[in-house]
């Protein structure tokens, strides 16, 4: 995927974790140390009605900017959706889900970063 591609993609994944109220989004740039993604995001929901509601609001703005192609899979049980979008994977859990599996210790804090939207 190239660059400006990549950007937009993640881009209109934060813009709707955010129209959702989804806490505490962070994106951490894996792309050095992955072979399966370039981002991974990660967001917490207050209830699993709230992360199922995250998941469908991220994959219809994807699908309404011309790219639902790149939605390569969806897997969610009631504490945590995972969205793989190739290139951008994007976990949305319960706070207790997140705790837990500690996503940003594990992919490296020092990488973390507030998730923003990036202009090219």
């Amino acid at each position: 995927m190239s660059s400006p591609d990549l950007l937009n993609l993640k881009n209109i994944v934060i813009e709707s974790l955010e129209n959702l109220k989804t806490k505490n989004i962070v994106s951490i740039d894996v792309s050095k140390r992955s072979s399966f993604t370039d981002y991974l995001l990660i967001g917490t929901g207050t209830s699993s009605t709230h992360i199922k509601a995250i998941s469908n609001e991220v994959i219809e703005n994807i699908k309404n900017n011309g790219l639902g192609d790149f939605i390569k899979g969806v897997e969610s049980n009631n504490e945590w959706v995972l969205i793989d979008l190739y290139d951008v994977v994007v976990n949305i859990m319960l706070q207790d889900t997140r705790e837990f599996y500690s996503l940003e210790k594990l992919w490296s804090v020092e990488n973390s970063l507030r998730a923003e939207k990036n202009t090219a």
